[in-house]
C-alpha cells in the first residue's frame, strides 16, 4: 500500500511545483485570457460568473486542463508524456531521495522545516482570508453541516480514508518510526497529542480555505456551494481563482503552493522512511552493508517515478483518480483496518496489549480502548465496508465520464494486489508450520511469548529495557538520536 501511495501521491506535489513556478510571473497566467492555450470558449471574466454560456470555461480551468494536464477527453486517450510536468515530478523525487537516503538522521532534521513552515503559511493565509469581504459567508457555510449527506456511504468512505491518511493508521508508518523511540517513551500520551494536533490543524485550515471561498463567491455574486469543490479542484482550481482576485496575487499564490508542497513532502518522507525501515528491519544483515540502503532507496524511487509517468500524460488525471480510489484508500484500507483490529483485539489480546502499554508507560490506558480494540473499531470498519459495497457505483472521473468496466477491473486488481498478501501469507505460514492441522491453527493464532522481554514498571530504577527486535537495539540506535526521537511525532 505504501508503494502504491508513493506512486500517485507525489503527483500532487508535481502539480503544486508546476503552479509554483508559474506564480513568479508578473501576471498570473490563470488570471487572464491572453495565453497560447486559451480557446474561444473562454468567454467571460472570472470576477463575474452570472449568465454564462453552457459551454463557457474560465482562465483558471483552461490553465489546469490545457496547460498543466493537457487533459484528454477520455481515459482511452493516454497520449504522450507532458515533459514539463514530468520534470516537476523528477525534481520532487530527487528532493525526497536526498532527504530520506540517510534514514531518520536526515529526515529528522528536514522535518524541522517541512513540519513547521506550513503552520506559518497557514497562519498567514488565515489572517488574509479573514480580512476579505465575504469571509463570514464562507465560514458559516463551513461550520453549518448538511446532515442529509450522512446517508451517502461515499461520505463515510472519504472521511475514513482521510482519517487513515491523516493519522497514518494501518499503513505501518507510525509503527516503523515509533521503533526508533526509547522503550519507555509515553506512546499513550503521544497518541492523544497526535490526534489533537492533527485534527486541530485540519479544523483551522478549514477557516483559511472557506474564508477565501466566501470571498470568491461574493465577488462572483454566486452561492458558495457553486465555488466549493473537493479533491484536486479545490487546491488547483478554486483557490488559485480566488488568489487571482486578491491584491498581490503572486505573494499569496507562492505562500499557498509552498504550503501544499511542504505538507506533501512530509507525507512522502514518512512513507518512504516507513518502507525502508520495515525492509531494513526484516533483512538487517543484507541491507545494512555499505551503501545498500541508499541503492535500494534509489531503486524504489526510480521505479515509482517511472510508473508515475503514466499520470503526467493527457489521460493521467483519470489514472490518478483510479489509483487514489482503489489502491490504498477506501476498501483496501478498511479491510486492512478490520484485520489489524481483529489481530490485536482477539488474537494477540486486548488485555495483553494493554499490559504492554502499562509496561512501557507505567500506567494502564483507559478501559474504553480495550472495548474499541475488540468491538467498536472492527464493527465500524466492517459496517462501513459492507455499506459501501451495497451502495457501490462506478467511479465518476469528472466531465461526465464514468470509469469503464476495464478501468474498474484494473482498480480492483490494485486493491487485491495489497490485500491478497494477507491470505497468501497466512496460507504460506499454515503450510510451512509443523504439526497437525489443529496444532498449526492454534500455534498461528496464538501470540509468540518472547522470554527476552522483561515485564516491569519503568519507574523502578530507570533501567534500560531490552526487547526482541529484528535488529538489535544497539544497532538500531546508531541511526537514532535525541533530536529524531523528539521530532518523530511530527
Amino acid at each position: 500500500m505504501i508503494l502504491h501511495g508513493c506512486v500517485y501521491y507525489i503527483v500532487i506535489l508535481a502539480w503544486a511545483v508546476f503552479y509554483l513556478t508559474y506564480s513568479f510571473q508578473e501576471v498570473l497566467p490563470w488570471s487572464h485570457c491572453n495565453n497560447t492555450w486559451n480557446t474561444s470558449q473562454l468567454s467571460f471574466n472570472q470576477s463575474t460568473g452570472s449568465n454564462l454560456p453552457e459551454n463557457a470555461t474560465s482562465p483558471v480551468m483552461e490553465f489546469w486542463e490545457r496547460e498543466v494536464l493537457h487533459l484528454s477527453n477520455t481515459l482511452d486517450e493516454l497520449g504522450p508524456i507532458n515533459w514539463k510536468l514530468a520534470l516537476c515530478l523528477a525534481s520532487v523525487w530527487l528532493v525526497c531521495y536526498f532527504c530520506v537516503w540517510k534514514g531518520v538522521k536526515s529526515t529528522g532534521k528536514v522535518v524541522y522545516l517541512t513540519a513547521t513552515f506550513p503552520y506559518v503559511m497557514l497562519f498567514v493565509l488565515l489572517v488574509r482570508g479573514a480580512t476579505l469581504p465575504g469571509a463570514t459567508q464562507g465560514i458559516i457555510y463551513y461550520l453549518k453541516p448538511n446532515h442529509t449527506r450522512l446517508a451517502d456511504p461515499q461520505v463515510w468512505m472519504d472521511a475514513g480514508t482521510q482519517i487513515f491518511f491523516s493519522y497514518g493508521i494501518c499503513l505501518g508508518s507510525l509503527t516503523a518510526l515509533g521503533s526508533y523511540n526509547k522503550y519507555n517513551n509515553d506512546c499513550y500520551k503521544d497518541s492523544f497529542l497526535l490526534c489533537l494536533l492533527n485534527s486541530s490543524t485540519s479544523f483551522l485550515a478549514g477557516f483559511a480555505i472557506f474564508s477565501v471561498l466566501g470571498f470568491m463567491a461574493e465577488e462572483q455574486g454566486v452561492d458558495i456551494s457553486t465555488v466549493a469543490q473537493s479533491g484536486p479542484g479545490l487546491a488547483f482550481i478554486a483557490y488559485p481563482r480566488a488568489v487571482a482576485m486578491m491584491p498581490l496575487p503572486q505573494l499569496w499564490a507562492v505562500c499557498f503552493f509552498l504550503m501544499i508542497i511542504m505538507l506533501g513532502l512530509d507525507t512522502q518522507f514518512v512513507s518512504l522512511e516507513a518502507l525502508m525501515t520495515s525492509v531494513t528491519d526484516l533483512y538487517p544483515h543484507l541491507i545494512r552493508r555499505g551503501h545498500r540502503r541508499e541503492l535500494l532507496l534509489m531503486f524504489v524511487c526510480i521505479v515509482c517515478f517511472l510508473v508515475g509517468l503514466v499520470m503526467v500524460t493527457p489521460g493521467g488525471l483519470y489514472v490518478f483518480q483510479i489509483y487514489d480510489h482503489f489502491s490504498c484508500s477506501g476498501a483496501s484500507l478498511l479491510l486492512l483496518s478490520i484485520f489489524q483490529s481483529l489481530a490485536i483485539g482477539w488474537f494477540y489480546g486486548a488485555e495483553r496489549f494493554s499490559a504492554n502499554i502499562r509496561d512501557m508507560t507505567g500506567y494502564n490506558p483507559l478501559s474504553v480502548f480495550r472495548l474499541c480494540w475488540k468491538y467498536l473499531t472492527p464493527a465500524v470498519c466492517t459496517a462501513t465496508f459492507v455499506f459501501s459495497l451495497v451502495r457501490w457505483s462506478p467511479l465518476s472521473l469528472g466531465k461526465g465520464l464514468v470509469a469503464p468496466a476495464w478501468a474498474t477491473t484494473l482498480g480492483w486488481i490494485l486493491t487485491l494486489s495489497s490485500v491478497l498478501l494477507l491470505p497468501i501469507w497466512a496460507i504460506y505460514a499454515f503450510v510451512t508450520t509443523p504439526g497437525t492441522l489443529t496444532q498449526r491453527f492454534q500455534r498461528l493464532c496464538s501470540p509468540t511469548i518472547d522470554s527476552k522481554m522483561p515485564f516491569h514498571c519503568p519507574h523502578t530504577n530507570n533501567a534500560t529495557v531490552a526487547y526482541s527486535s529484528p535488529l538489535p537495539l544497539n544497532e538500531k540506535s546508531k541511526e537514532s538520536n535525541g533530536d529524531i526521537q523528539d521530532n518523530i511525532i511530527i
